[in-house]
């Protein structure tokens, strides 16, 4: 006798035949892993993995690996991160299970104010804080790869600068990745470049960029890097330090001498968490990342995801009903926490994730204009009650950041994120020191209510002071379980950087992949506004995408996004480590 099955379970049965099929297509695009039992680097670029690799074959550590990797990245990849600009960096002992973070973003200038964007007419005037002399805040990079080696590190100091300079004096072939995402032609960021001459004289060749195959030397910046490897401090108190402020005075720029005097980069308490057995640990204030990171695992709970399956409807659903209730959050309470009271407790409460959770319809999405940041009674500063309910205070964030992940063979972990922000800083080179400077002051509120060139409306949490660290999205992250090392990720991407983390963390621990096919499959983001779900182009199936619009989620489509990578350790003790196939990154193993 024939049975008949219920439209529902037939329903499910197609959807999880297409989800079979579709995982056995997409797999073919999935990364391999990299598999070692002595140490392993992963960066977004084989030459600074290379670097970062030798380190620890000449008997350094995971700190040592991870700054002369990230000085490495500063010359391969000059138009994303590099010594003018700032980052994060999150530690992980395995000996004493201590995780430590280092703050060593770029601070605004002393004499920077609270309206310094604005015109005559009390409007924010256009590209100020992107472009030129003024969008530049005092860098960190080099403070804070040093304060961590001279504490941490194993090697000698020169030593783990070696690379970096070589590279540079040397030069490296450029890739077709590397010209696809920043010296192509066609850029609209290029003729920032080609306006300033110390730029345009070593990234262009008679004002057109080096192309794929061709070979990029930077002397002035090799240059540099021997004074730094002779005298670190050369970069805020030595003549590097007179360079840069002698060309800020003569082009309007507000960087001194004795800002660069006066930077200090800052150990602050990791934000940590647990979901299932692991416990994760992240990057606090300023950086929204690790705060968000644990809101969005705190509500998704002891929901059983593995047992829906990957990127089922429902398990989506309530992924990105998480995401809109944290990035709401973001909007009202992130900041310098040097400057305003931030919330980390109560936004980390199990209390408030189930409150939060119980806003959550599982059949419905909620338009944005519904989710609203929480009422935490705290005394942050709320935004002005002028400002439109449809404005974000998401500062604007470039995808031109770069991430590095390190394991050592002791299992000590570093996780490290940093940048200059937009495709080449400010556009500004100083000239005779190769330094790209960062344009991060663009990522402050420019003006309280008032959208800055993004059509973003900030707050007076983020808004400008003398010395204060503008809001950032990044997220080092490092998981341990049982005080042991279990993983570490990151990734650039602006204000996708906190969702990309969020899921290869639950690739990895909640659905048992392995770090290549963690950081390669499709991903979903939602940021609350703009009021759209993003989804890669074939990313999921049209079963999928079709559920998910019938509970009103508005689907966009869009090219692949990402660029970041993670390192694991699998039941036996061997490292994974992996690279986000969408960029050109690739990892390194003892």
């Amino acid at each position: 006798m024939l049975t008949v099955a219920k439209p529902k379970r037939v329903a499910s049965a197609i959807f999880s035949f297409t989800i079979l099929l579709y995982s056995q297509v997409a797999s073919a695009a999935l990364t391999l892993p990299l598999r070692s039992k002595k140490g392993m680097v992963v960066s977004a670029h084989p030459l600074a993995s290379e670097a970062g690799i030798l380190m620890l074959r000449k008997g350094g550590n995971a700190v040592d690996a991870a700054v002369a990797t990230t000085f490495a990245l500063s010359v391969v990849e000059p138009f994303s991160a590099g010594i003018g600009g700032g980052g994060f960096l999150l530690m992980h002992s395995e000996k004493t299970g201590d995780m430590k973070a280092l703050d060593f973003r770029e601070r605004a200038p002393l004499k920077a104010t609270r309206n310094m964007y604005l015109d005559a007419a009390g409007k924010v005037s256009p590209n100020a804080s992107i472009n030129g002399y003024l969008a530049v805040g005092t860098p960190g990079t080099v403070a804070g790869l040093y304060e961590v080696h001279r504490r941490y590190g194993k090697l000698s100091w020169r030593e783990v600068m070696k690379p970096a300079i070589a590279l540079a004096k040397d030069g490296f072939i450029l890739s077709d990745m590397v010209t696809w995402r920043s010296l192509q032609a066609n850029d609209p960021r290029k003729q920032v470049v080609l306006n300033n001459p110390a730029a345009r004289e070593i990234f262009t060749r008679n004002g057109e960029f080096y192309q794929p195959g061709e070979k990029l030397v930077q002397r002035d910046l090799a240059r540099t890097l021997t004074a730094i490897a002779e005298n670190p401090q050369s970069f805020y108190t030595g003549s590097i330090a007179r360079a840069i402020a002698s060309d800020m005075v003569k082009n309007g720029g507000l960087i001194s001498l004795e800002d660069l005097k006066a930077y200090k980069p800052i150990w602050r308490t990791p934000v940590c968490g647990n979901f299932r057995k692991a416990k994760i640990c992240s990057m606090p204030p300023p950086s929204s990342g690790g705060v968000h990171l644990l809101q969005i695992l705190n509500i998704i709970g002891d929901t059983d995801l593995k047992s829906l399956g990957w990127h089922h409807p429902d398990a989506i659903h309530l992924m990105v009903e998480a995401m809109k209730i944290a990035y709401s959050d973001r909007s009202k309470y992130l900041g310098d926490p040097d400057f305003v009271k931030v919330p980390v407790q109560e936004l980390l409460s199990p209390a408030y994730a189930k409150k939060r959770r119980q806003e959550i319809n599982m059949q419905m999405a909620r338009p944005s204009t519904e989710v609203k940041p929480g009422d935490l009674n705290s005394k942050c500063l709320r935004l002005p009650s002028s400002s439109p309910a449809s404005s974000p205070c998401l500062p604007h964030e470039s995808l031109q950041t770069t991430h590095l992940t390190v394991v050592d063979g002791e299992h000590n972990a570093v996780s490290l994120t940093f940048t200059i922000n937009l495709i080449f800083g400010a556009g500004i080179v100083t000239p005779g020191t190769g330094i790209v400077l960062n344009n991060e002051m663009d990522d402050f509120a420019a003006a309280p209510g008032v959208p800055n060139a993004f059509g973003l409306v900030g707050n007076d949490a983020n808004s400008i002071a003398p010395r204060k660290t503008p809001l950032s999205s990044m997220t080092p992250t490092i998981v341990t379980e049982n005080g042991h090392f279990r993983m570490a990720a990151g990734a650039p991407g602006g204000s996708t950087i906190i969702t990309q983390v969020l899921q290869v963390i639950l690739n990895v621990l909640e659905y048992n992949m392995d770090v290549g096919a963690a950081v390669s499959v499709p991903r979903i983001h939602h940021q609350w506004l703009p009021d759209e779900l993003r989804v890669e182009s074939w990313g999921l199936d049209a079963l999928t995408l079709q559920d998910l619009r019938r509970r009103g989620h508005k689907i966009k489509e869009t090219t692949p996004w990402g660029n970041g990578n993670a390192i694991a350790v699998t039941s036996d003790g061997t490292l994974e480590g992996a690279a986000d196939p969408r960029g050109e990154g690739s990892p390194r193993g003892l």
